[in-house]
């Protein structure tokens, strides 16, 4: 299978040739935990993913799938940084908003999961990058186990504040490029105590990938994620 496969998103359920519960014929004895990360344009979720692949690569079995509207740009990325083997990161073109194949229509990021299930037995987990949308996008249950949500600093301090579903109900918030505050004129303590009243109990990290670059408190995160998942399954 070459690393340039890409799994396109057929929106036309009149076409005969689109089943959404179609998947192929994949082993599904095993299922890997899935992660998604979310958040708007340029907040650093690409970065974000590279860093958990740094840190998390040489203990745990992963992969990458990656969201772009009309390019592969994001796995394009990756594979070029060398954090994970190649045929480990599969791309998603999603021909629309990002939401819609994070939420609306999963089928084709559902099938690069199964197709890195089937490459790769014993894969323990797949993290799913979205392509950049705003602060209502979240993920589907049925598509992920646990959704970090990402927005950054350049955004102003304002961003916690204005809510939206990413920022209440992901199961974590990250809030990232810690380290340009003073640059853009942005309050952590605002920024961070916002975060915290509009999320009550839910988690959130503060973080710079220049000051950190494996990002550890988000790696501990996964890694917890992990043992948590483990126990139930």
């Amino acid at each position: 299978m070459s690393a340039d496969h890409v799994h396109p998103v057929n929106f036309d359920p009149t076409d005969p040739g689109h089943d959404p519960h179609d998947h192929g014929e994949h082993d599904h004895s095993h299922r890997a935990v899935r992660i998604g990360i979310g958040g708007p344009v340029g907040s650093g979720k690409t970065a974000l993913t590279a860093a958990l692949c740094r840190a998390l690569g040489q203990s745990v079995d992963l992969a990458v799938v990656t969201n772009d509207i009309y390019t592969t740009e994001d796995a394009d990325f990756l594979r070029a940084t060398g954090v994970l083997d190649v045929d480990r990161i599969e791309a998603v073109q999603t021909g629309a908003c990002p939401h819609t194949a994070i939420r609306d229509d999963i089928t084709a990021n559902l099938d690069a999961v199964e197709l890195l299930e089937h490459r790769f037995h014993g894969l323990e987990l797949v993290i799913i990058e979205s392509g950049g949308d705003n602060l209502t996008a979240v993920f589907s249950r049925g598509l992920v186990d646990r959704q970090i949500f990402v927005v950054d600093v350049a955004g102003g301090d304002k961003v916690p504040r204005k809510g939206g579903p990413g920022v209440t109900t992901a199961d974590l918030l990250v809030i990232n490029k810690t380290d340009l505050a003073p640059m853009v004129g942005a309050d952590l303590g605002i920024m961070t105590a916002d975060a915290h009243r509009m999320r009550g109990e839910l988690p959130v990290i503060s973080q710079s990938l220049v000051d950190t670059p494996d990002a550890p408190a988000v790696a501990d995160w996964v890694r917890a994620q992990l043992r948590t998942l483990a126990a139930v399954s």
